[in-house]
């Protein structure tokens, strides 16, 4: 196993943990004080983006010696002529051609098109209590940004305020917040999407969301996800929680009906309860009868009145793949999401999550194959989204242009949960009496915040942005957390926009797998993409000889 490093000198940044390939810690704290690249962007947005001490310090990189098939051993390419993907009047004049004119601006959709201004989407934040904790953040910070937001699975399910009435949902609190809350500040790009699992399909979660918000919402139908390969769980240390999860008809382990486990939880022995999720397709036993079984549900949410449905799968194998591309594709779907193992939100077990599935790299590179065979055959393939262990710009720069042209959007999980919880431990910090309501975790602020300031127009450099936005008298009912998505969302935008300008590529629709490159032999031969001495070898040597 690769060890990724702790600590970043030039950016002055620092893992509490262990850190990922992502550069996330492997277990992301909703107290941490700070400070990997991502915390740290959350409150100095692009100034992430170069080298810390700027006029006493001068840097260099230590990362040119690639090992093993990941997304770090992937070089993005520079050129140095030419520019094509100019937007609107703006020539090829080098007045013209600087990275603050590239445009991060994408859709996705079959007939219906979805308009989005930076390439990312959350992953589906679900029945996971910190997805409900930190909802308005999340929520309020992809609607000013105008980004897709995922509502998970089992959010009317969990929901104890929601009424079921002959087996279908009649009243979801819970839900309506989630919704009601994007909308409230959606300006015409990004999305609310909703996830759908077995137990959703049950409770007629689709139906609810058409009645009462028509085609102002995506609905998503779920497969799998990148973490684990037994559906969604939650922790729950309340006995009398775990009796009701028990009696909506979820898996609850250990079984709070048995009087043996309510003993243990009684003596201490027992302090909580997972409940699961139920596996898809159980009853089906070959590709034939899912996909009749899909066409069938795809028809039948159409005939509800849905115009914009999507497909999340995850890091299965090479036929799930397939079948998930090839089923989005023929039933003219909006977006197919493919979740690499190495990423993860909730509660996946552990192991699982170390040892299951294919990894991001990997799926995303069968996945171009596997679509250019469709394209090949005249198929008009469905828009993809890539997830796995992505959280930066150059994560995004890369995964666009591995699954070229058919990736519109990256999906990230923890990565755009980290500025939430900064912005809600600040703002509850700053205002004690918003703490609890915030689920704040700190009761002061700590040193590495306060080298930014004490104030929230001092913390977040996008705090301006955003109330010239809005105006200054709505600033009142931003949270600080979403202050920090957009500051975050800003950053990514910034780096990918120089990343683009130094690839002669100034609309995202010009990204390409000729913009990449493989920085050892094995990447080369898992993804298809040339090794990084072999690209333009044969011009570079056609100049030499001519």
């Amino acid at each position: 196993m690769l060890q990724w490093r702790k600590s970043n000198d030039v950016l002055g940044t620092a893992n509490r943990g262990n850190p990922s390939e992502s550069g996330l810690c492997t277990l992301c704290r909703a107290d941490c004080q700070g400070k990997c690249e991502n915390w740290m962007s959350s409150l100095k947005g692009r100034k992430m983006l170069y080298p810390r001490d700027f006029g006493t310090v001068t840097a260099g990189s230590s990362n040119t010696t690639h090992i093993g098939v990941n997304y770090n051993s992937l070089r993005i390419q520079g050129f140095n002529y030419g520019a094509s993907g100019l937007p609107g009047a703006l020539t090829k004049s080098a007045d013209d051609c600087i990275f603050p004119n590239v445009t991060t601006e994408t859709e996705f959709g079959a007939q219906v098109k979805t308009k989005v201004r930076v390439p990312i989407m959350t992953g589906a934040l679900g029945s996971t209590f910190i997805a409900a904790k930190y909802w308005d953040s999340f929520a309020i910070g992809a609607a000013l940004v105008g980004f897709p937001i995922v509502v998970g699975e089992n959010v009317v399910g969990v929901d104890k305020e929601s009424v079921l009435e002959n087996g279908k949902i009649i009243k979801a609190p819970e839900l309506d917040r989630r919704i009601q809350t994007y909308l409230n500040y959606y300006d015409g790009y990004g999305a609310i999407i909703v996830q759908m699992n077995v137990e959703d399909t049950r409770n007629g979660v689709a139906e609810y969301i058409i009645n009462k918000y028509g085609n102002d919402v995506i609905l998503e139908l779920k497969w799998g996800q990148g973490a684990k390969d037994i559906g969604g769980e939650i922790q729950v240390t309340s006995l009398d929680y775990a009796l009701f999860l028990k009696n909506r008809g979820y898996v609850v382990d250990p079984d709070p009906t048995k009087p043996e486990v309510q003993e243990a939880f009684k003596n201490g022995a027992l302090k909580s309860f997972a409940r699961h999720s139920r596996l898809g397709y159980t009853d089906l036993s070959n590709y034939d009868e899912v996909r009749a079984d899909f066409m069938k549900s795809v028809d039948y949410l159409r005939s509800l009145g849905y115009k914009r449905i999507s497909l999340k799968t995850g890091s299965y194998g090479m036929e799930a793949l397939a079948a998930s591309i090839k089923l989005a594709t023929d039933a003219q779907l909006d977006l197919l999401t493919i979740d690499g193992s190495g990423g993860g939100t909730g509660m996946s077990p552990w192991n699982m999550m170390e040892t299951w599935g294919v990894p991001s790299i990997l799926l995303h590179a069968k996945a171009y194959e596997y679509a250019s065979i469709l394209a090949a055959k005249g198929h008009k393939v469905v828009d993809m989204a890539f997830a796995g262990g992505l959280a930066r710009e150059d994560h995004i720069f890369k995964a666009l242009a591995l699954g070229a042209p058919f990736t519109k959007l990256v999906c990230m999980g923890r990565g755009v949960m980290i500025p939430a919880f900064v912005g809600a431990n600040i703002e509850g910090a700053l205002h004690p009496e918003r703490k609890d309501l915030l689920n704040g975790n700190w009761d002061s602020l700590p040193k590495t915040v306060l080298e930014h300031g004490s104030k929230a127009e001092e913390i977040f450099a996008g705090y301006y942005d955003i109330q010239n936005k809005i105006g200054a008298d709505a600033m009142k009912n931003i949270p600080y957390g979403a202050i920090a998505v957009w500051t975050l969302a800003d950053k990514l935008a910034g780096g990918l926009q120089q990343f683009m300008a130094g690839a002669r590529k100034f609309s995202l629709s010009q990204i390409a797998r000729t913009d990449i490159s493989s920085a050892n032999r094995e990447t080369e031969i898992e993804t298809g993409i040339p090794f990084i001495t072999d690209f333009q070898d044969e011009f570079a040597k056609k100049i030499l000889n001519s």
